[in-house]
């Protein structure tokens, strides 16, 4: 229906009004709050009692609608307080009340958002990159340390900024430093290598040497074992650190975190050299420990197509090869054919895809044990593989997955936002 002129100007009136007096502002408010704890007892309340509420209300409008003078308006407010007062049921502990309420409905909007609009995503591996980066560190292993992983960086020796440097690098490009030194004589006790979280990001972890409890703010992923302190299956390696002596001490990047759009698959279905983000649920390939969590990969096969993967890694869909010239795959054929799949800095998975292949064109991964093996898709399945073609654990492996698995695809990298030791900043929708 539509607003009569008189009324619009009336509304007009006030709005102007509310930016004109702060008087009329915090009446409005104070009709607003009123009006609202009505609503919420209006089914408690005698129709006397509605009625003189409502009265009293109209009266502050009319009056601020007809710009009547401060005394005047004074005079109202002060009326419907005491109807207010007289005839509403007060609440016990109401500005609790309110708080929690503007809280839950926060909560119920960031989980609206996180589950149906854009959930938040962090790149644990360097399965996808040089497109998007997983943590990668570069411990300083002068101190006789043992057993150093394989994504140790080419700077075995770096300089720890002071304190206050540390945490501005780190809140802008992400790249952290983590220095240890032994406060008294001590043994490494056995500890989970798994840090204490603050949403999204690592907060802080502990460790004992001897009878001394240390602790390491926004740490990296497995930072025990990045330092060279546990082994690849967290067990602690034996050595006694004496007082004095450097316990750890570790530069690591930070992976991407990014947006993940779970808009967009509502209306389309994926297409390939999207990067997707799915569960790992009803995937037949995988161990059951890997079951319920969340993969970041390259879409490059799609259901009831012919996938071989050629004598140079490439991948041929339905007789087609694709390489570095077909959109979106740019980087994942920026390798070097000739060059066997060792770990390296891009390292992050337990590769069990492509670690084992061997020169001479042969076993070049579990599904495709030679170049001539061609598998073919289900209908309704994808395959995907990792940017990092050479270090990347991926349907090469486990095979494909149902596309009801798949959540959304990779929409806006928001930390870190600086470019990280030479890598160009991600940060933004670049991405692909």
């Amino acid at each position: 229906m539509p607003v009569p002129a008189q009324a619009g100007t009336a509304n007009a009136r006030m709005t102007l009004n509310w930016f004109l007096s702060r008087k009329v502002r915090d009446a409005t408010h104070m009709w607003k709050h009123v009006h609202k704890i009505v609503s919420a007892q209006r089914d408690v309340l005698s129709l006397e009692a509605f009625r003189k509420v409502e009265e009293a209300i109209e009266n502050v409008r009319t009056s601020i609608r007809a710009k009547e003078p401060p005394p005047a308006l004074d005079i109202r407010i002060t009326e419907l307080e005491a109807v207010a007062t007289k005839w509403l049921k007060p609440y016990p502990s109401a500005a609790l009340r309110e708080n929690v309420e503007v809280l839950l409905v926060a909560i119920a909007v960031a989980m609206g958002i996180r589950t149906f609009i854009a959930q938040p995503f962090k790149i644990p591996t360097g399965s996808m990159q040089p497109t998007l980066f997983g943590v990668t560190s570069n411990p300083d292993f002068s101190h006789g340390f043992r057993n150093p992983p394989a994504d140790m960086g080419p700077e075995p020796d770096f300089e720890v900024p002071p304190l206050w440097k540390r945490f501005f690098i780190y809140w802008f490009t992400g790249v952290g430093y983590d220095y240890k030194v032994a406060e008294e004589d001590g043994e490494l006790k056995p500890v989970e290598d798994v840090p204490k979280k603050l949403l999204l990001f690592n907060f802080y972890q502990s460790f004992a040497i001897g009878d001394r409890t240390y602790k390491v703010w926004f740490p990296p992923d497995n930072l025990l074992k990045r330092a060279g302190l546990l082994g690849r299956f967290g067990e602690v390696i034996p050595r006694r650190f004496k007082k004095g002596e450097v316990i750890l001490k570790i530069k690591s990047i930070s992976g991407d975190h990014l947006f993940v759009d779970r808009v967009t698959y509502n209306f389309r279905r994926p297409h390939r050299g999207e990067i997707i983000v799915f569960e790992t649920d009803n995937i037949k390939g995988m161990s059951q420990d890997q079951h319920g969590q969340f993969y970041i990969k390259r879409l490059v096969a799609l259901g009831d197509e012919q996938v071989r993967i050629g004598d140079d890694r490439h991948l041929v869909i339905n007789g087609k090869r694709l390489d570095s010239n077909t959109p979106h795959f740019e980087n994942v054929y920026s390798f070097d054919p000739a060059k066997p799949p060792v770990e390296n800095e891009y390292s992050g998975h337990v590769n069990e895809t492509v670690a084992s292949t061997l020169p001479g064109k042969s076993n070049l991964a579990p599904l495709f044990p030679t170049e001539t093996s061609t598998f073919t898709v289900p209908p309704n399945h994808y395959m995907v593989m990792g940017d990092n073609t050479l270090n990347s654990y991926d349907s090469r492996g486990w095979g494909p997955f149902p596309r009801e698995n798949v959540i959304g695809r990779s929409f806006f990298v928001y930390w870190p936002i600086g470019s990280q030791d030479g890598h160009r900043s991600r940060f933004g929708w670049g991405n692909r």
